[in-house]
């Protein structure tokens, strides 16, 4: 008995070992990427405008990234120029405050030139992938803010990337 529940164990363990290595804490279920409680939710249909599921609680404090769609493109590094469409919701407000979907026109720019929470969340994603990043203020806008986005916010982008150069 004692050697049939020391093998149970084991299997067990190594069936949680291997949802962990394959994102065990991830499932896609119609289009949308469930993460972990109180994180935002990103839809997964590509070549479609994401929708951002508000956040609840606290906001993370280091940088979150998540692959929504894995591209098959280009991989983009931290000296790439990228071309993305994206949308950006403060943690705080869970509303959307800008979207290159809306205005229709993609942003190009250098990655050395982007918000820090951009610089270290784009590289190793490629062309045809949408990814989740939560950005802590100090990775973001900072005690400035800037635009629509208080001081001290956490973002919320959800990005595809269009094109690396």
């Amino acid at each position: 008995m004692k050697l049939r529940n020391t093998a149970l164990l084991a299997i067990t363990a190594l069936s949680l070992a291997s949802l962990a290595a394959c994102g065990g804490g991830e499932k896609k279920v119609e289009g949308t990427t469930v993460t972990t409680p109180g994180m935002p939710t990103v839809t997964a249909n590509a070549g479609e405008a994401p929708t951002i599921g508000k956040p609840s609680g606290t906001p993370p404090t280091t940088l979150v990234k998540q692959d929504i769609i894995v591209g098959n493109g280009a991989e983009a590094n931290e000296n790439s120029v990228v071309t993305v469409h994206y949308t950006l919701m403060p943690w705080s407000t869970g509303s959307v405050v800008e979207s290159s979907w809306t205005s229709g026109t993609p942003y190009t720019n250098s990655i050395q030139s982007l918000i820090s929470g951009w610089i270290v969340g784009i590289p190793g994603m490629k062309v045809g992938g949408r990814r989740l990043l939560v950005i802590p203020p100090d990775l973001g806008y900072g005690a400035m803010g800037s635009g629509p986005i208080p001081p001290n916010e956490t973002l919320i982008f959800a990005i595809d990337l269009l094109a690396v150069s």
